[in-house]
């Protein structure tokens, strides 16, 4: 066990003291006990460190809200404890920072397994639309849902005693660092830098998981050069628990076949095996790779203007979608023709790409000013798109109503009622937790 600065992570060893480490990183909403029944094999052969994320399994709660920045603090951690070199394996999140690893520190990773992964998780507005429901409701809804998100039906009926553990540990995790942990999912897109996961690497997914299926992990399989692919039959999100021994097998027989060798710090360079790459062990729980669609690939950032500042409309439009939702500029761009698409342009590049992106306020402060200018103007239909967006700044919808009474004293009666049904409406809508 360990004490745990604000840069470092929680952590635990098991194995003996002299073998190579094999590090093993959670799913969002679990803690290291994930991994319990996976530890009596892996410890015959590795050192096996285990760590929780920031808020999760007890851990103090200090927020982190990208992949970068938990990556940054697991290496911190690594480095605290001299560890230098290591395999990784991680679930949902956990490979997130194990793909993070892959392109920002590769001399330190020797191999790569990636379960129930993606290279980019679902939509933002997905992981926003959790996080305002954290924010309003607490933990309890996500936890009642999680066993429906992680395991099959049959499983959870068969095995109670899990079904409640998994309820317990999402219940348990703090809500602000579970928040930061969906942004962190949320702003995740390595799509375009998959072949530069320099590693062999196991793609490990549950047949019938609902979340991170299949094909998103052969989206991986097709992007990552030495990657391999072996799917669970039988099994959700949650593999390594639903199914404990089929996984323990994958990742032995992983880690023990491609190790990849040191890096040589005299060139600078990593010596690879000669010839073509191992296939992966034929296995009743493997399966090899088949013909996948090519990952999306992104499209080129614009052109810098030359001898002027950079065009403001990349920033506008990452902007707008995080505040908005990718589902309402999908929407607005889509029904843009000749006729209303300069003035999008125009919104995207000034309104997003200069003023909601300036530093001076923060985005829940813009939510404010927002909020209050619009009912002063009585534009009742934007108002109902930048209730959410305040609701995915971080407005709570208590914050959301001080507004409206303010903007009551201000602006009016008649105005702050229209203003109120329809804010009434769309938090109902947000914060409502699926069934």
């Amino acid at each position: 066990m360990s004490e745990t600065p604000m840069n470092t992570l929680q952590y635990r060893f098991d194995g003996p003291e002299d073998a190579p480490v094999l590090i093993l990183g959670p799913s969002l909403g679990t803690t290291w006990h994930m991994w319990d029944r996976q530890i009596p094999e892996l410890t015959a052969q590795w050192r096996v460190f285990r760590f929780d994320l920031p808020g999760h399994g007890g851990a103090p709660a200090h927020p982190a809200g990208s992949v970068t920045d938990l990556t940054a603090r697991l290496v911190a951690t690594l480095d605290g404890l001299g560890v230098q070199r290591f395999g990784y394996a991680g679930c949902a999140l956990g490979g997130a920072i194990g793909v993070e690893l892959a392109l920002r520190h590769p001399e330190r990773l020797a191999s790569l397994a990636l379960i129930a992964a993606s290279p980019r998780f679902g939509s933002a507005d997905e992981f926003r639309q959790r996080g305002v429901i954290v924010r309003t409701n607490g933990l309890d809804p996500i936890a009642r849902t999680s066993p429906d998100r992680w395991f099959t039906g049959g499983f959870a009926a068969a095995q109670p005693a899990i079904t409640d553990w998994a309820v317990q540990m999402v219940r348990t995790t703090d809500p602000g660092c579970y928040i930061a942990a969906c942004e962190a999912l949320a702003t995740f897109d390595v799509r375009t830098e998959l072949t530069r996961v320099g590693v062999p690497t196991l793609v490990l997914v549950g047949s019938d998981d609902q979340v991170t299926g299949p094909a998103e992990a052969r989206t991986l399989v097709a992007g990552i050069p030495d990657a391999r692919l072996a799917v669970v039959p039988g099994a959700s999100h949650l593999v390594p628990v639903e199914q404990p021994a089929a996984v323990t097998d994958l990742l032995v027989r992983h880690f023990s076949t491609a190790w990849q060798p040191a890096y040589d710090s005299a060139t600078g360079q990593v010596a690879l095996p000669a010839g073509p790459a191992r296939p992966f062990p034929a296995a009743a729980t493997s399966v090899p790779a088949q013909p996948a669609p090519i990952a999306e690939i992104a499209p080129p950032a614009a052109a810098e203007p030359a001898g002027g500042r950079p065009d403001p409309y990349d920033t506008g439009i990452k902007v707008r979608r995080e505040v908005l939702g990718d589902a309402h500029v999908d929407r607005v761009l889509a029904e843009a023709d000749e006729f209303s698409g300069d003035f999008q342009e125009f919104v995207t590049r000034y309104a997003w790409g200069e003023v909601w992106d300036r530093p001076g306020l923060d985005r829940r402060t813009r939510s404010c000013v927002t909020l209050t200018a619009l009912v002063a103007g009585g534009h009742l239909e934007e108002l109902a798109f930048h209730t959410r967006a305040a609701l995915r700044n971080g407005l709570t919808p208590a914050e959301i109503k001080e507004v409206l009474l303010q903007a009551a004293v201000y602006c009016g009666i008649p105005a702050a009622n229209s203003a109120f049904r329809v804010a009434q409406q769309v938090v109902r809508e947000e914060t409502t937790p699926a069934e």
